[in-house]
């Protein structure tokens, strides 16, 4: 698989990757909100949408999406899918679409979230019957996926993850690529194809419009359906219940989620930032930060990678420099040529995402508390961080560098699941870890300072191996932060020495 893997992105070439990742910056309704405000910090127009599988109480949860400002929630049926799934999921995993959808329409409904949020359906549609029984049962839009494949010549061998498609559809392997015979054509001729069969319906049932579909489960018969005997005990009232609300509340999407965008620093931290985006000139930032403030920096980073891609500025371009307790989400997404220093605390999630920028966190010059004896970040620091610096003079919680496939990082200490799912990067922990450290751990440097002496027994050795650092004195040391990332093999002494020093020189 050497097609994959290249430049900037977070894969390792031979390592496999874990499908369906585990999510491990959420446990609850609370973090999925967290997430749902950090993405849509960094990207403003981006839609932002959770994705459901059908099943009994999907209902619930899809309240739970809305109120947590997602403008889009899909309901996943248990047929389609793709060939890169297990088989387990593919054959076991979640319910009929019709009968979560219809438990989430009326959800929302009776609730009043409906008109909040868009409501998608997918898994296994194949026809303009099957967009309008979904609109009827209360969806908004409709996916296709495995049928609009199939137009392009899929014939479905389930070998998408095997990079041996036959028809050359789901492949990166040249010669399989050449028997690829689809045509942008068939894709529009299938969905035209399935427009005119909706067209055809509606005019059928009488809507002049999709939207007056929406939720109008009245119209739908199941007499023939159920006319055999083995089906006459089957009882549809529940699924086809209309809801009891009055003409205000709504039955489809016609709001716009509100999520509290013209509120954050990031706003402020754009106008004192404005020569640096506009001219590229080096500007110096100070300001409180109070733990309000979440997502600090994701939004200045959309705005530069808008602006210069992932390359982002020279380093040091923006530096912000702030006093007081961050929330969550502290540098997220933070881009390359922004430091965010912050003289005090931060809650969870900080440097989640990190894209190249650098976080500099240690305790006011006023505190009284040890460093290396308190927590001065939250959990789930650098969580699926690319490429940066981080220097911690404190110790993190749980799940420190999940994830991390390119973040150089220090920090005194770390909870239970340090560096789980790492596949790249550098990590230096001056200090005592949890239990489970480096699970699932396929790439990357982690330095561990040993002074208790159980450090093996804390470590989860399936997946890594573990060596004692012996002095090289005439090993040449690093010249900046680029040979680290560029010579992971070089000397392990010169390197911490390097490291440490830097920690030291910023925090």
């Amino acid at each position: 698989m050497s097609w994959c893997g290249g430049g900037d992105i977070s894969v390792t070439p031979g390592v496999g990757l874990i499908s369906p990742p585990p999510h491990h910056d959420i446990y609850s309704i609370e973090d999925l909100a967290q997430l749902i405000h950090d993405l849509k910090n960094v990207n403003p127009k981006a839609r932002i949408s959770v994705k459901l599988v059908s099943e009994i109480g999907v209902g619930t949860v899809a309240a739970g999406v809305s109120k947590a400002h997602a403008d889009h929630v899909t309901i996943s049926g248990n047929d389609g899918g793709t060939g890169a799934s297990p088989l387990t999921s593919i054959m076991n995993a979640g319910s009929f679409w019709e009968l979560g959808l219809a438990e989430t329409h009326q959800t929302l409904v009776l609730n009043r979230l409906r008109g909040r949020i868009a409501v998608q359906v997918d898994g296994g549609l194949r026809s303009g019957r099957d967009v309008v029984i979904g609109a009827l049962l209360g969806a908004d839009e409709f996916g296709f996926s495995t049928a609009a494949l199939i137009s392009q010549g899929c014939i479905m061998m389930r070998k998408c993850h095997l990079n041996t498609c036959p028809t050359g559809v789901a492949t990166q392997d040249p010669e399989l690529r050449k028997r690829f015979s689809g045509e942008p054509e068939h894709v529009i001729n299938f969905f035209t194809f399935i427009a005119q069969e909706v067209r055809e319906i509606m005019a059928e049932l009488g809507f002049h419009t999709f939207n007056e579909m929406i939720g109008r489960m009245d119209r739908l018969d199941t007499a023939k359906a159920i006319n055999h005997w083995k089906a006459k005990g089957l009882d549809f009232t529940r699924i086809f219940a209309k809801p009891d609300v009055g003409p205000d509340v709504a039955l489809f999407n016609c709001e716009v989620q509100n999520h509290g965008l013209d509120k954050a620093l990031d706003n402020e931290l754009i106008n004192q930032a404005r020569p640096a985006l506009e001219s590229k000139t080096p500007v110096k930032i100070e300001m409180p930060v109070r733990n309000i403030n979440r997502t600090v920096g994701a939004m200045l980073s959309g705005e530069i990678a808008n602006r210069y891609g992932h390359a982002g500025l020279d380093d040091d371009t923006i530096h912000i420099l702030m006093q007081g307790t961050a929330g969550q989400s502290f540098g997220g997404w933070l881009a390359r040529g922004v430091t965010l220093e912050l003289a005090g605390d931060a809650n969870d999630y900080v440097g989640k995402g990190l894209s190249g920028g650098r976080v500099i966190i240690y305790p006011q010059a006023q505190s009284s508390l040890v460093p290396e004896d308190n927590i001065i970040v939250g959990n789930t620091v650098l969580y699926g961080a690319i490429a940066g610096e981080c220097y911690f003079r404190g110790v993190a919680g749980e799940r420190f560098a999940v994830r991390n496939s390119g973040v150089t990082a220090i920090v005194e200490g770390v909870g239970d699941h340090g560096c789980e799912y790492m596949t790249g990067g550098c990590v230096v922990v001056l200090g005592q870890i949890g239990s489970n450290f480096a699970a699932g751990m396929s790439g990357g440097i982690a330095y561990v300072l040993d002074e208790i002496g159980d450090f093996e027994k804390r470590c989860n050795t399936a997946m890594v191996d573990i060596e004692r650092i012996t002095p090289d004195q005439d090993a040449d040391g690093p010249n900046d932060i680029n040979d680290i990332l560029a010579d992971p093999l070089g000397s392990d002494e010169a390197r911490l020495r390097f490291l440490i020093e830097r920690h030291a020189t910023f925090t």
